[in-house]
């Protein structure tokens, strides 16, 4: 079955490209021009990642990928005209997968795709928690806490994984990027704390006293190993 990709984009031009591009590397697209009929869809048809432009007529593309983000793990790419890192920063810490800048290479972004996608339609067998505070279900790109499942964003739930796999060692930045991240070349220390940060509020929600991640201030991260 081919991977099913939904473009969020309002400009009939880009949205030509992009699906043109998608199609001919093998995958199946839909296109919607507005952002408020995209949690409609979603909670009708099985989509397997989002490319999302950021301005779109109707609403923010941040806040459709919040509203996203709330109900569903789908993977999300950004698009957007903006270059600022304050854009991406916030794009990501929000639950974007990745973030493409206008102009871009359709061939470009197809790659970004298959990439953010490459792990997600693995088959994996069930790893079980190395506390017992999380449960891992790669097959179904989940956690669970405190019996509880987590909604996370791609990188989310691999930044949490590597956690869980060794809880009590200290990862850097630079690690964890290297484990969670396609291109950690291409990624920014600021960017695995925007996830940390996201993450932290998602634990918190559900359980608010634990807190099991720790800063270590000038080396990077751990997880709590008394949980």
């Amino acid at each position: 079955m081919k991977p099913r990709v939904l473009i969020v984009e309002d400009e009939p031009a880009i949205a030509d490209t992009i699906q043109y591009a998608l199609e001919t590397d093998g995958f199946q697209t839909a296109r919607l021009t507005a952002g408020r009929p995209v949690l409609s869809y979603l909670s009708r048809q099985k989509v397997d990642l989002v490319i999302l432009d950021i301005g779109l007529p109707d609403i923010n593309g941040l806040e459709i990928c919040k509203s996203i983000r709330a109900a569903h793990a789908i993977p999300i790419i950004f698009l957007t005209a903006r270059s600022d890192e304050i854009d991406r920063v916030v794009g990501l810490e929000i639950g974007a997968d990745d973030y493409v800048t206008k102009p871009f290479s359709p061939r470009e972004l197809s790659a970004r795709v298959r990439a953010v996608l490459r792990r997600t339609l693995e088959g994996r067998p069930v790893s079980p928690a190395s506390t017992s505070a999380f449960v891992v279900d790669e097959d179904r790109q989940q956690i669970r806490y405190f019996n509880k499942k987590l909604e996370l964003s791609r990188y989310e739930f691999r930044l949490l994984k590597t956690f869980i796999e060794r809880p009590g060692q200290v990862f850097t930045r630079d690690q964890l990027m290297e484990n969670a991240w396609d291109e950690p070349e291409a990624s920014m220390d600021r960017t695995v704390d925007a996830h940390i940060k996201n993450l932290r509020a998602k634990l918190r929600a559900l359980h608010p006293d634990a807190n099991p991640i720790v800063t270590h201030r000038g080396t990077g991260y751990s997880l709590k190993e008394d949980l």
